[in-house]
Order: structure tokens, then sequence, then C-alpha cells
């Protein structure tokens, strides 16, 4: 777990350094796929380092595997921790709205990561990549590859406002386009669920032009089931957020993978800096910050490839 503080000029009281040690509490998913994994790499690393730049901060970091447990592990904090500010990426918005916003009420600092909640204006700080950039991103690519008439099917996260954000993204971006989705469904980002979807949809459906995958562990799992179907050429398929296995795939030419589009999970690391900051520097840091996608592609992936990256 992690416990910071955040002091910012919109702050009155509570959020003083000079008052003694401040607490932050991070809480983020368990590493239950591989952008999760990185996530928890990234948010392990820095607080291990910012536990040495700042002396008078603790850290508590959970991590957690259900929304659930996720609603206990905050109530925890605040119990038996007090902690001074949150950096919370919730494992879906809707139970852990109420949660999040009667620590906020409580006049604690409220950082949100990644998935938003879904009521607007809780938090002090959100820190996210550019969900609908994401899903549109994808959407153009589609729009100007595939031809009038094209079939694809689509492959939704967990239920959340990230996800939410992504589609709607994709669907403007394929609007006009005569562009058919036959399906759309949520893999849940998890490589299993995607690899069981994608085996329906290839039995059910004849002709498959493209895969929009909203995940890169997703896209591993549709590719698979793929493989396994004898169905490889038939089709391509687009992930996203720059795992390390697809980008490679885009480098080395593979016509199943042409494309892939960049979400960071050292968004965390951004997120508990901003935090760290704040309240150490009485810097204001309140607000949104969003960090752009970017297109993946053959003439760029070498730029996007890291050899030690555990993502």
């Amino acid at each position: 777990m992690i416990k910071t503080l955040i002091a910012t000029t919109a702050l009155v009281t509570g959020f003083s350094a000079a008052a003694g040690a401040e607490t932050i509490g991070v809480s983020i998913p368990a590493a239950t796929h591989g952008w999760a994994g990185a996530l928890n790499f990234h948010a392990e690393r820095t607080v291990e380092r910012l536990e040495k730049v700042y002396p008078d901060l603790d850290f508590v970091l959970t991590t957690t595997p259900d929304s659930a447990t996720q609603v206990s592990d905050l109530e925890d904090m605040v119990a038996t921790r007090g902690i001074d500010a949150l950096v919370v990426l919730p494992f879906e918005s809707e139970p852990l709205t109420g949660p999040i916003q009667r620590i906020a009420d409580s006049g604690t600092w409220v950082t949100v990561v990644d998935r938003g909640l879904a009521v607007d204006g809780i938090e002090n700080l959100y820190v996210a990549g550019d969900n609908n950039s994401f899903g549109r991103t994808a959407g153009e690519y589609f729009a100007e590859t595939l031809d009038e008439g094209a079939k694809v099917v689509v492959m939704r996260g967990i239920p959340s406002t990230v996800d939410n954000e992504r589609v709607a993204g994709f669907e403007a971006a394929i609007d006009g386009a005569g562009i058919e989705v036959l399906a759309m469904d949520h893999g849940n980002w998890n490589r299993d669920t995607a690899f069981t979807l994608m085996q329906d949809w290839l039995s059910r459906f004849g002709q498959i032009d493209a895969v929009w995958a909203a995940d890169d562990d997703m896209a591993v799992g549709a590719l698979a089931a793929i493989e396994q179907a004898g169905r490889t050429g038939e089709m391509f398929v687009v992930g996203g957020a720059g795992m390390k296995e697809m980008v490679d795939r885009i480098r080395s030419g593979d016509k199943s993978v042409p494309v892939n589009v960049t979400y960071p999970p050292a968004m965390i690391s951004t997120a508990i800096e901003m935090t760290a900051a704040g309240i150490v520097g009485n810097a204001p840091m309140s607000g949104d910050f969003i960090i752009a996608s970017e297109l993946i592609t053959l003439d760029n992936a070498d730029d996007f490839y890291f050899e030690d990256s555990p993502y």
C-alpha cells in the first residue's frame, strides 16, 4: 500500500508536510493481465524510489483481485492507517464510486488513475491515457484500411468509463465507413475470456475481416483462437497498450498484427509522483493529466519496443 498527501492551492487544511509524516494510500488492481502486471511493476518501483526521496512520506500499497476486496482495502486504509491522500485505480467504476466519494468527502485528497468514476468531480486529480483517442485511433485505422462492407468484431474490456470512452471513440471513427460490426462483447481485458469469445465468433461467422481487441491481452487470446481454428490470414487483429510481444510482431512485418495503439501502464508512476510532489512541494496539482495515444506502425515500431520491459 502507499500512503501519501497532496498539497495544492485548492486545499485549505490537512495537507501540510510540515505537520509531520503524511501517508499516501495506493490501491490498484492485482496483476490479472499483462497491463496490470506492468502497472504493479511501476507502482512498486515508484514507491520504493519515493520513500528514499521523501523520508517524511509514508506509502501504503495494496493490490486487489476484485471490486469488493478493493472497497475493503480502502476502508482499512482510512480506519487503520488514517491516510491523508489516496491514489486509486478503480477495479470497476460503478462499485468504487460511492466508497471513494465518502473518502473524498472526509477531506482526504483523491487521485484517480485510468478508470474514471461513475460520478464526475469526486477526485482532486485525474491521471489517465486518452481513452477516446485510444479507440478513435484504432477506428481510424479500420476506416482507412478496410473496404466498404468489411465485417469486424469488437472485444470490449471490463465495464467501466475507460471501456465506454474507448468504444465511443472507435464507433465514432468508423461511422460512415460502411464497416459492419458483427458482434461486440466484453472480453474483460483477459486472454482466456478473449480466447473463448473469439472461438464463439469464429464458429458463428464465416467472414471476419478484422478484430478490434481493446487491449493487448485480449488480442493475444484472439490470435490464439484464430490460429487454432486455422483461419490465420483471413483477418487482422488490432489491440492496444504497446505490449512488447505485439510491438515485436509489428516490427517483424506480421500481417496479423499490423498496428497497435499506445496506453502506458507507467501512468501510475506519474500519478504517485504528482501526488507526492504536490504534498512536499506545495505545488498546485489538481485537475486532469491526460496522456495521448499514438499509433504504432511498422515505420515506428522500433521506437516503442523495450526488451527489458515487463510488458
